[in-house]
């Protein structure tokens, strides 16, 4: 597929920019949308990555005064947002540059959304009424340097309560992100580890979104584009880490799977997502363990959609016993481990888990509802042993 080692630019839905070495032209960018005092979000992990460095002094070459904001935690926390708007207006930024991984463009846009106004970030819960915001917006570009969150493309962010240990979805219909840039040479450096755990987070994103039950035939279209790429290029990022057409081929299809998602999730995430705002585990490795379970307990009954997916992955027409035990061997080559319990998650935060997955907003959209006790069975398998 050579048209990923080339340069692309696509439109919908949003501007993005594709190709190896683009990171290069950020600065014309920037130009485009008048960016003149950027501030650079990432997370503490990623400070000192060359890819931070690499675009400040990109940006200050070409006369764009920046600095850099990296206290943002793997599940970025409320206090953190707080502490980025107040760098942010310090500085009198007129935009945001989040590059990193999920956490740093979450962190990045949730310090958007609520540095011009007067709301903290847990008024923009998706679940409630939007709030009303007099001051425009700061300008955003995302840079993502893993192929797996899908996070550039939309203002939706996922954020921790530290006073209810729950993550939230915080969004607002106004922010729009300016500009993806998706360069597949910033993540040759990732570990082989993290390229497994974030791109079978991209492969959730595909399938959960696929089996949400709301018709929505482009997000469909994306999904399935999303796993045919996915499957072709995983396991192969993973054990040829310089193969800069399987690093740009996963990319895209986590761009892609990140844009399905819009139709909603699943239990997965809803799990996921209170597992990590509890226990700070990285999401997705969170997401690969709990995947096999709710597979079993999404996937009987969906005979049509199991079948296009298995297509869509070139494996043939699969049951849906067949299309988990596939999935299984994946997990297994890619060394995912088998249990919550060896990520450190205990038997007893269970109930307490479960209570808070079933109110998360990826909860409303899974094709097979859950009860609390439900949601639990499905906890305590993931952390006694997932597959």
């Amino acid at each position: 597929m050579s048209g990923l080692l080339g340069a692309q630019d696509w439109g919908f839905p949003v501007p993005i920019a594709y190709g190896p070495g683009r990171i290069a032209e950020v600065a014309d960018h920037c130009a485009t949308y008048d960016i003149a005092r950027p501030l650079i979000v990432t997370d503490r992990g990623s400070r000192n990555l060359p890819f931070v460095d690499q675009l400040a002094n990109l940006l200050g070459k070409a006369g764009l005064t920046n600095s850099v904001f990296s206290e943002i935690s793997p599940n970025p926390r409320d206090d953190e947002i707080e502490a980025g708007c107040a760098a942010l207006r310090v500085g009198d930024h007129d935009a945001v540059i989040a590059i990193g991984g999920g956490s740093a463009m979450d962190g990045g846009k949730s310090i958007c959304m609520t540095a011009h106004n007067d709301h903290g970030i847990a008024a923009f819960d998706y679940l409630k009424p939007a709030p009303v915001v007099d001051a425009p917006f700061p300008k955003l570009i995302c840079i993502p340097t893993t192929a797996g969150t899908g996070a550039e493309t939309e203002s939706t962010a996922m954020v921790t309560d530290t006073q209810n240990g729950m993550k939230f979805c915080a969004w607002h219909p106004d922010l729009k992100v300016s500009l993806a840039l998706l360069d597949p040479e910033l993540t040759l450096g990732l570990p082989k580890h993290l390229t497994a755990w974030t791109g079978v987070d991209a492969l959730t994103h595909a399938v959960e979104a696929f089996i949400v039950t709301d018709f929505n035939p482009m997000c469909d279209a994306m999904a399935l584009e999303a796993m045919s790429l996915i499957s072709r290029y995983l396991e192969q990022a993973v054990l040829e880490p310089g193969n800069l057409e399987a690093r740009g081929g996963m990319l895209v299809g986590s761009c892609l799977a990140g844009v399905a998602f819009l139709k909603g999730l699943g239990h997965v995430h809803a799990i996921s997502h209170m597992v990590g705002a509890e226990y700070d585990t990285q999401h997705g490795l969170t997401n690969a363990i709990v995947l096999p379970v709710v597979l079993r307990y999404n996937l009987p009954g969906l005979e049509e959609k199991t079948r296009r997916m298995s297509e869509a992955m070139g494996l043939g027409a699969l049951t849906s016993e067949a299309f988990c035990a596939h999935v299984d061997g994946v997990l297994d080559r890619l060394e995912i481990p088998k249990s919550l319990a060896e990520i450190g998650v205990p038997f007893a935060c269970a109930q307490r888990v479960a209570e808070k997955a079933v109110q998360d907003a990826a909860a409303e959209t899974n094709p097979r509802p859950a009860s609390v006790e439900e949601m639990r069975a499905l906890i305590e398998q993931a952390i006694k042993a997932a597959r």
